[in-house]
């Protein structure tokens, strides 16, 4: 099935042919005003040199008119190969489409809304057919009926003609055209944007990403570069604005020959004053009983600290190198 874009601004024209697989692009004098553009030839010839296929308006109140118009932009230097000129289905539109077809030029009529339209088109030699779904049932039609009848009619018949699935509204109607068979599909940039997203392959990309960090990074590349060293003569009130300065729940407290006291954090902060009350804000680091540290060595994978974290149901780790501490690495940074 072929994918075509359906636009006329600029910007989502080139980053949807970043792609690299859409076939062409659709646009219509409507879009082009709501994008304020004033030169339309000017505007032609730019997308006809960005895009594969570009398929363009058309217009004039005769057959003769309309294939004046076609031959006039292809003199603004359009490759006839490349270029779908669309004419409005009706009498002189398919008169048109005949005429357009013999002098070997690409057609797509369009806004067609009934089987009938769509089989005087086909008759005609139309290259594409484009019946409109989303402005169909906008009216309360059963549009999918109606593409799938042009569908089975081209195959029946053995017409030489693509059936264009067009004006899509919702990603449902994409799984629509796939299920029908049509042959091409025009879309919107922003419902495209949406067709590769699903809530299990975010989620799923998301873990894979994640376990591939915990096998290839190390906990001193995961470490935010802050190393929250305190002396351990420091006294608790000094050490919890210290904490606050450094940006962590923790801070390693040092001896003067550097060796690690211990591990002060916001749970001990709680835990002491809990125990001894306000007053011991104004004792030393150095009055407190530490535990030893859970440590973990920098050159260890993430994996080994997820380990750890997993074990002893802490929020931080203190980060070792050769025995000197370098810094804290907080259960947070393992999502980084």
């Amino acid at each position: 099935m072929e994918l075509y874009l359906d636009s006329a601004n600029l910007k989502e024209i080139e980053e949807g042919f970043k792609l690299g697989f859409l076939d062409g692009l659709t646009t219509t004098p409507t879009f082009m005003q709501r994008e304020g553009i004033t030169d339309i030839d000017g505007t032609i010839v730019k997308l006809s040199k960005i895009v594969p296929v570009l398929q363009i308006e058309a217009l004039g109140d005769t057959a003769e008119d309309i294939l004046k118009e076609a031959k006039r932009q292809l003199a603004l230097g359009l490759d006839k190969n490349k270029t779908v000129f669309k004419i409005p289905v009706s009498l002189e539109g398919v008169r048109a489409c005949k005429m357009l077809r013999n002098e070997g030029l690409l057609v797509n009529v369009h806004l067609v809304y009934t089987l009938q339209q769509a089989y005087m088109a086909m008759q005609a030699g139309a290259t594409y057919v484009c019946p409109l779904v989303g402005r169909l049932q906008d009216q309360g039609h059963d549009a999918l009926a109606l593409v799938e009848q042009c569908v089975d009619a081209v195959e029946y018949y053995g017409y030489d003609t693509k059936i264009m699935f067009s004006s899509v509204r919702t990603v449902e109607h994409v799984r629509n055209a796939i299920n029908i068979g049509v042959h091409t599909i025009t879309v919107p940039l922003k419902i495209m944007k949406q067709l590769t997203e699903n809530n299990f392959t975010t989620v799923g990309t998301e873990q894979f990403i994640a376990d591939t960090r915990l096998m290839t990074v190390r906990v001193k590349e995961a470490i935010n570069g802050v190393n929250p060293l305190v002396q351990a003569d420091t006294n608790i009130t000094d050490a919890i604005v210290k904490m606050t300065e450094f940006g962590f729940g923790a801070i390693t407290v040092v001896n003067k020959d550097n060796s690690v006291l211990g591990v002060f954090t916001d749970g001990t902060l709680r835990r002491i004053i809990s125990e001894k009350g306000r007053d011991i804000l104004q004792k030393k680091l150095s009055d407190l009983t530490f535990n030893a540290p859970i440590s973990v060595e920098a050159g260890a994978l993430l994996n080994e600290a997820a380990g750890i974290f997993k074990k002893t149901n802490v929020d931080t780790l203190l980060v070792l190198d050769n025995g000197k501490p370098i810094g804290i690495l907080d259960i947070q940074d393992m999502k980084s």
